[in-house]
């Protein structure tokens, strides 16, 4: 070949996945909306790593980040308003061969979600679990939702909400079994990026509360993190989210965490004002349901049969 030496290798991969191989149909989000930026890190991460489209399910329920199966150009399963998790827990124990990701808003995960949520913390399948939190129902146009902040006006609550929101870190690291946790914002691509490379590379259930912006009903809410970083708390350790230097030298507030110490994943959960963004929870070594699940999947209909009957023999009068 031209411009090669004849002795040089040269492997070929039969295969090669490039952006435009994980692209589905086309993004309605509106302009400016934080979901395109989420869209576009899975899709790099994706062809980073060189996941085959067929070897990769996005799994949803409703609302506008649940659109995001149909931005993707591989299997994808859009289903009812808070039910995500059962149907991806459902395709992981089958299939514990498919990437998952799983796109969930404050909504569909914080409040009809709830308990299946829960119970996929306690599970630990292994899946990338991304809640687009933009503290408000915007599909259904501005309606107050489990994370809406104390005061914020809405359709429902024009006169400003009136609990105080929930804690989505606080509820997964209160949970059994619970062996990821971070927290980024859309506004960062960078930061967004290292995040879910993290989260995907991790073995078990990656819940990652991505806080972002509707640019229509709550485009204003992160003006002052925006505008001064020294709001947010960069989390730094060896075993954490690593950045660029560049991008975290744009953080002059930044705090040396153990994302083993779940004490303290627990207590900067709490924190708003520095929020902390980055890893805060991270235990490799907790068990996935779905190892045990897949236990004998490989074996011969025959042999499956022959123990069924073994087993059933046991029965028998």
């Amino acid at each position: 070949m031209f411009g090669l030496k004849a002795d040089w290798p040269l492997d070929v991969s039969p295969r090669y996945f490039t952006l435009e191989d994980y692209e589905g149909g086309e993004p309605r989000w509106c302009p400016g909306c934080g979901d395109l930026a989420i869209l576009t890190a899975v899709q790099r991460i994706c062809r980073d790593e060189q996941i085959p489209p067929e070897k990769i399910v996005s799994v949803s329920g409703i609302g506008c980040s649940s659109r995001f199966p149909h931005y993707m150009n591989t299997y994808g399963f859009h289903g009812l308003h808070g039910r995500a998790f059962p149907v991806a827990c459902g395709i992981k124990s089958r299939r514990p061969d498919l990437t998952l990701f799983v796109a969930t808003g404050d909504g569909d995960c914080c409040s009809i979600g709830t308990a299946h949520w829960v119970h996929a913390i306690r599970y630990n399948m292994d899946m990338t679990v991304m809640l687009f939190d933009n503290h408000v129902y915007g599909l259904t146009k501005n309606q107050t939702s489990p994370t809406s902040p104390k005061g914020l006006s809405t359709n429902t609550h024009p006169e400003g909400a009136w609990l105080p929101p929930l804690n989505p870190l606080g509820v997964t690291l209160g949970v059994t079994n619970v062996s990821f946790v971070a927290q980024t914002v859309d506004w960062n691509p960078a930061h967004l990026l290292a995040t879910l490379q993290a989260a995907h590379k991790h073995k078990g259930f990656s819940f990652v509360r991505i806080l972002q912006r509707c640019p229509t009903y709550t485009g204003k809410m992160y003006d002052e993190m925006q505008q001064d970083p020294s709001h947010l708390n960069l989390l730094t350790h060896d075993k954490g989210i690593q950045v660029d230097p560049a991008v975290a030298k744009m953080y002059k507030t930044q705090q040396e965490h153990n994302p083993l110490d779940l004490a303290g994943a627990q207590k900067l959960a709490l924190e708003h004002d520095p929020l902390p963004i980055g890893l805060l929870f991270c235990d490799p070594d907790r068990p996935c349901y779905n190892d045990h699940t897949a236990v004998g999947m490989d074996m011969p209909v025959e042999d499956k049969l022959t123990a069924l009957e073994k087993e059933l023999d046991r029965f028998a009068i």
